[in-house]
């Protein structure tokens, strides 16, 4: 058991026998990483309804009061009495399992019995009931002994209804603030469940990825973010965007508590068409393996924004120069480059199948007439423009619905040159150069939330290879500039998340600690 779960544990058991119960001045269990709070759960030092009445007090202090983070959707009524169930069967057989007591947030746009499944949207929540089957993710996490916290707030419809929009926004739940500094964006598209790992709120959040949107809002708040290989993690029950990039990936504080909740995601489910039959597996990294003596890792030198922000570049240098010292043998430079046509090629891939995926899983929702096809929708934000629409339109919704659906043979043509090609290149890649591993930049600091012209996404840019490929990658904190997180990236061949979550945790020991986060309200502000 940590050092610190022991500690608190002690603390915990001292006050309790003087019969003080759970004061005030206890310690905070919310400050423990989701390992910690595993192995005292595990043991029975700690109860699973105390982690999450910790938890759901912190959501009420952050979400809508104090610093008004409007990271949770909604909060799941059941959370309290599911704690306290777990708590009893635990006194009559020990852990349910792997994940037993830890409050896990889930991302809005993934079905949760008992819970609206909404994608952010007004559009899915107006008259219109909670939904019945837990996603099969949702499900295995519910057998694995995890209590779910509630619904995360997002980027409305995972940041595809237009190109001007606001990262962290929702008709649902509004703005969601970035914990660091509060005027600052916290990414998208699931920022509500970067926010509120990173503020303490959760200890464990389940993130949801097309083209960067675990670990763009990982990196800006400072926290991991793991994007598993394309199929390792069922799709059932989640919103789709596109079929052949989506994914469901955890968030957490460390990449150990990252790990221990892949460990539970990854499992095959048969109705899911794209979906990898694997052995099951340990991802939770070996403590005692902190050297890299062997790995081969490729640093990526063609990015947006290279050499043009000296600070940014600082950051970079010295997550290399630890994983040289750790004694990775380091291929560098990489160069990687893509064809001109190739942007317009993978945008059109997303557009027409959002626009099949999510036509199907509307219908089978058994949704009202009038929102069970994503013309409806359309139709339901023009008409509710000033709910719906108050910042920004739905540009991509207009140019999906007016594309031809996957029969077309551009479509064809386009995953040829854009997914085929792009995975071609990258298994030539780590083939050539022999590479266990790409080191990639992560981000910028996190940009001002800009209702008027939308996102500022200014450095990095590489997100899309993974995301593209279906390889795995994980985003990892490696220091701040002006007190906003910045991380790095690492790129892995398909089914290397075992391998890839080891080197991340030997990085991640000789990396800057993640900031804690301050709620500055702005870095301009003169009490500063």
């Amino acid at each position: 058991m940590p050092a610190a779960a022991r500690a608190l544990t002690a603390c915990l058991l001292c006050l309790l026998a003087a019969g003080c119960g759970e004061p005030e001045s206890a310690p905070d269990l919310t400050e423990l990483t989701a390992a910690e709070l595993a192995a005292g759960l595990r043991e029975g030092s700690l109860a699973a309804s105390s982690v999450t009445r910790a938890h759901l007090a912190r959501i009420d202090a952050l979400n809508q009061r104090g610093p008004r983070l409007r990271a949770v959707l909604t909060v799941n009524p059941a959370a309290s009495a599911d704690a306290a169930e777990l708590d009893r069967r635990f006194a009559e057989a020990g852990p349910v399992g792997p994940l037993h007591g830890l409050p896990v947030l889930i991302k809005g746009n993934i079905d949760v019995a008992g819970m609206s499944s909404s994608a952010g949207s007004l559009a899915l929540t107006d008259g219109i009931g909670p939904v019945t089957e837990d996603a099969f993710l949702v499900a295995r996490l519910r057998a694995a002994g995890a209590v779910i916290l509630g619904t995360a707030n997002l980027s409305e419809w995972a940041n595809f209804r237009d190109g001007k929009s606001s990262s962290g926004w929702s008709s649902q739940g509004g703005q969601t603030r970035n914990p660091h500094v509060l005027d600052r964006n916290p990414c998208g598209s699931s920022s509500g469940s970067a926010v509120a790992v990173a503020a303490r709120m959760a200890p464990l959040a389940v993130g949801t990825e097309t083209n960067g949107s675990i670990v763009c809002p990982a990196a800006a708040n400072g926290i991991v973010g793991i994007k598993p290989t394309l199929g390792l993690v069922s799709r059932r029950g989640v919103i789709p965007i596109s079929h052949t990039q989506d994914t469901a990936g955890p968030m957490a504080r460390t990449v150990t508590g990252a790990a221990l909740l892949l460990e539970t995601l990854a499992g095959y489910d048969p109705d899911d068409p794209g979906a990898r039959r694997i052995e099951s597996r340990t991802y939770r990294p070996d403590p005692g393996t902190t050297r890299l003596e062997g790995r081969r890792i490729g640093v990526l030198r063609t990015y947006a924004g290279a050499g043009a922000r000296p600070q940014l570049d600082a950051v970079y240098q010295n997550a290399i120069a630890q994983l040289e010292a750790l004694g990775a043998r380091l291929v560098d430079p990489i160069e990687f480059e893509r064809a001109p046509e190739f942007r317009a090629a993978a945008y059109r891939i997303l557009l027409r199948e959002f626009k099949a995926g999510l036509n199907r899983y509307l219908a089978d929702r058994s949704l009202p007439e009038d929102r069970d096809s994503l013309a409806d929708l359309i139709a339901y934000n023009d008409a509710n423009a000033g709910v719906m629409m108050p910042i920004f339109g739905q540009s991509i919704f207009l140019e999906a619905e007016a594309l031809s659906g996957l029969d077309d043979p551009q479509y064809g043509d386009d995953i040829t040159l854009v997914q085929d090609g792009l995975r071609a290149d990258l298994h030539t890649l780590f083939e050539n150069h022999r590479l266990d591993a790409l080191l990639t930049p992560g981000n910028s600091p996190a940009w001002k939330t800009d209702w008027v012209n939308g996102d500022h996404f200014s450095y990095g840019g590489t997100a899309y290879l993974a995301a593209i490929t279906g390889f795995p990658g994980i985003a990892l904190p490696a220091g701040t500039v002006q007190s906003l997180p910045v991380s790095v990236g690492l790129i892995g061949l398909p089914d290397s998340e075992a391998e890839l979550i080891q080197m991340a945790y030997a990085l991640e020991r000789s990396l800057p600690a993640a900031p804690v986060p301050g709620f500055i309200p702005s870095l301009e502000s003169p009490e500063r």
